[in-house]
């Protein structure tokens, strides 16, 4: 996971090539070179989650970088959904793919603008730490969102302390249980969508999480109502790294509007937490926005705390 450390860069005369994304054979290189590397990179544990969006219906806002002999040295993706532009590289070779990989993505963005997938704006999230990242952002003209007024985005990343609090009492008449698989997505989707107030979750995208390597549908979990009804939702993550540690994350998680101050929030979240402890997770994180809203207050009084400021850096493109 996340961790600031000393930048090691190689100065070599690196033939590089550029390529097109060529389907569901890319997909495990790509998430190889962020296990190799996951203090490079602030999504690691989920994934999972983010490869299954439809992003990926736009094979075109997807593009990878290799070495003379095919290695992966880079990949980024302009993640419609989360209007973000994900990307992983080689740190060794910073300097000679960051460039290019922010080149692609700006020429990318001002191509699709007025298309399905394009957005007027487009936004890279970075460690505060990550200062040679920063300076390259800068300089391809994005700027930190952190103290813009109103409208400031910055966001933090949280470890939990791993006391497991004891099960919180649930609502007369609820209980928590795995989701149905397949037969309960297009339920899962209507409540998501509602959480969010954001019509971004799909049947697609959440069917294909389910079909991921990663996926265990014990830790899929969901709060049912009285009347059966899906009244929250916390999907948690595996992952072990080379050393055969493991983590955990949580993305996504959520209570409907109708179901708020009933305690629900930390009941599902204390049941994921239980349930990613008892599969020999030592490190549990979540990411969430900066701000004290609800959800940092509930991650906050569960255990977590801070461990890394994200920025968010942004360029406009209408």
């Amino acid at each position: 996971m996340p961790r600031p450390g000393r930048p090691y860069y190689i100065e070599v005369n690196l033939q590089i090539t550029e390529r097109n994304f060529s389907g569901t054979a890319d997909l495990e290189a790509m998430a190889e070179l962020v296990r190799k590397f996951p203090a490079e990179n602030i999504h690691v544990v989920d994934l999972p989650y983010r490869f299954s969006s439809w992003s990926f219906d736009y094979p075109e806002n997807i593009r990878l970088w290799t070495d003379e002999n095919g290695q992966l040295l880079a990949w980024a993706i302009l993640q419609v959904p989360f209007w973000k532009i994900d990307y992983a590289y080689n740190p060794e070779f910073h300097r000679q793919v960051h460039p290019q990989i922010l080149g692609w993505a700006d020429e990318q963005a001002h191509k699709i603008v007025s298309t399905p997938s394009g957005h007027p704006a487009w936004f890279v999230p970075v460690l505060a730490s990550w200062i040679d990242r920063i300076h390259d952002l800068e300089k391809a003209g994005f700027t930190s969102q952190a103290n813009v007024g109103e409208h400031s985005w910055s966001q933090v990343l949280m470890e939990h302390s791993m006391h497991i609090p004891a099960g919180a009492k649930l609502p007369d008449g609820f209980y928590i249980r795995p989701l149905h698989g397949a037969s309960e997505v297009d339920v899962y989707v209507e409540l998501h969508r509602s959480v969010f107030e954001s019509k971004n979750m799909t049947i697609a995208w959440r069917s294909r999480t389910l079909q991921r390597p990663e996926y265990i549908p014990d830790l899929d979990l969901v709060a049912v109502a009285p009347n059966g009804q899906l009244a929250a939702f916390c999907i948690c993550w595996l992952a072990k790294d080379d050393n055969d540690n493991i983590s955990g994350q949580i993305e996504p998680m959520g209570v409907h509007a109708d179901f708020r101050k009933l305690g629900l929030g930390r009941a599902i979240l204390s049941e994921g937490l239980r349930r990613l402890s008892a599969r020999g997770a030592k490190h549990i994180y979540v990411q969430t926005d900066s701000y004290r809203d609800a959800a940092f207050k509930l991650y906050e009084a569960s255990g977590f705390h801070v461990i890394q400021d994200i920025l968010m850096y942004r360029k406009d493109y209408e």
